[in-house]
């Protein structure tokens, strides 16, 4: 899997409690805009309407060699998965506080999918102890590395 795009604010700002993968609908120009790396999904957001998931706010940059095929940015794109996902998805959203985040976009045999997360919002003292881990485990690694020489 070639990964093109990552949501690394999610992880921190998130709890990723189940993750999904998702085929995207786009366009010709969208497609090789997302080949060049030129996808950002930092503010983006999924939604189900009508048993159909849909993903807001992804920014895919207009293709150069694109003219007059090329779409808007920031459209809405369906996303394709099977029923008894979306049913699943539907029932988790139902609970307080759980949202569905796009966490990455990669090729899986030279087709876009979006790995999506169903996700509980972190307190801001969640975040600090994660932060406070984090240093906590690079200290002890460069310790260790010390040690060994």
């Amino acid at each position: 899997m070639q990964s093109i795009s990552t949501n690394k604010v999610a992880r921190h700002e998130y709890y990723i409690l189940e993750t999904f993968e998702a085929g995207i609908v786009l366009s010709g120009t969208e497609i090789k805009s997302i080949r060049q790396g030129k996808v950002n999904i930092k503010d983006s957001f999924a939604t189900i309407r009508s048993d159909e998931v849909f993903i807001h706010n992804m920014h895919i940059s207009p293709y150069e060699k694109g003219n007059i095929f090329n779409k808007d940015p920031l459209r809405t794109r369906k996303l394709l998965l099977h029923k008894n996902e979306i049913m699943k998805i539907k029932m988790d959203l139902k609970t307080k506080g759980l949202t569905l985040i796009p966490l990455s976009i990669y090729f899986k045999d030279s087709i876009a999918k979006v790995e999506l997360g169903i996700a509980k919002g972190k307190k801001l003292y969640d975040k600090r102890q994660d932060i406070a881990k984090k240093e906590f485990d690079r200290r002890i690694n460069k310790l260790l590395k010390q040690n060994e020489r």
